[in-house]
């Protein structure tokens, strides 16, 4: 049996539970890890590779964030791993996000042993 592939999200501890990217995830079969933007670069460095990286970017433009993200895509993109910016506005107002075709459609990955 395979293990769930693992999505990184990345946001400032703010979550709505009517909108949790977590419980988006886990309704596409990925199993997330939450981390604050500090924590980020650690939790990162003690997952093995994971499927995506999701930055959750609040609704007031955190620049940290995009920063981040910039760096994080050149650290990914040998390894193939999709960084992802997910705007705070966007989910505030409703508007859907395609995760699926963002970060791809394997879903399970080789256990961990």
């Amino acid at each position: 049996m395979g293990a769930l592939q693992k999505v990184l999200v990345v946001d400032d501890g703010h979550r709505a539970v009517d909108r949790a990217l977590s419980a988006e995830l886990a309704e596409l079969g990925y199993a997330s890890v939450t981390a604050s933007l500090e924590a980020a670069d650690d939790v990162l460095a003690m997952m093995p590779r994971p499927a995506a990286v999701l930055l959750h970017v609040p609704p007031r433009e955190n620049s940290a964030f995009r920063m981040l993200a910039e760096r994080l895509r050149e650290q990914m993109r040998i390894a193939g791993v999709p960084v992802i910016v997910v705007d705070g506005a966007d989910i505030q107002s409703g508007s859907p996000i395609d995760l699926q075709s963002r970060i791809g459609t394997r879903v399970l990955n080789e256990p961990e042993f």
